[in-house]
């Protein structure tokens, strides 16, 4: 991706192309999963020449690494207050937190990858080696692995729901109650 200036000279910015491409590699791996989506594609899309991908990010495999890492990057938010309001936090961002384009693209592109085997391996070890493994010492004592496991699988499932159905026409004292609900679930998932 290059810039122009004053004078209509091309300026290169390392910074925007790398960008450009992750932005288009995310919503390109949205659409057609791994298996469909071409480095040919992407960098069309990011109106770069296909060669600066693998000059930023070595190969498709490491792209798509690097997109699906950015997933799996604990939120601080969540995580920076008292473990016993965490159900609280997560429940209130759950039904509350409009889904961004990101999130559901990241979404979209783990249930796109569950169907190969190589694009779901690589998920599988970004989210354990980012995310779980984070969860799990975060919660800490006996058995996080498993409190973090259920807890993390409750809350993709009702991301997922979000994906599918965003509640529009559920009024605001059911959208509460599911809220406490969701909250009590989550945080006695997390609990010793």
């Amino acid at each position: 991706m290059t810039l122009t200036d004053a004078a209509g000279n091309k300026i290169r910015n390392a910074a925007m192309t790398r960008a450009a491409i992750l932005e288009a590699a995310r919503k390109r791996f949205a659409r057609e999963g791994y298996d469909g989506a071409s480095l040919r594609e992407i960098a069309s899309d990011a109106g770069v020449d296909a060669a600066l991908i693998s000059r930023y990010f070595g190969s498709k495999d490491e792209l798509f690494m690097e997109v699906v890492s950015l997933a799996c990057e604990p939120n601080p938010e969540f995580f920076d207050g008292d473990p016993a309001g965490f159900g609280e936090r997560m429940a209130t961002a759950l039904l509350e937190d409009k889904l961004a384009d990101a999130k559901l693209d990241m979404f979209l592109i783990m249930l796109l990858s569950a169907s190969s085997p190589k694009a779901a391996e690589m998920v599988r070890v970004c989210s354990r080696g980012k995310f779980f493994e984070f969860f799990q010492d975060w919660l800490g004592g006996p058995d996080a692995d498993i409190r973090a496991r259920v807890a993390s699988n409750i809350m993709m499932g009702m991301s997922l729901g979000r994906v599918i159905d965003d509640m529009p026409d559920m009024p605001a004292d059911r959208r509460d109650k599911m809220r406490d609900r969701l909250a009590r679930i989550i945080q006695a998932a997390i609990d010793p």
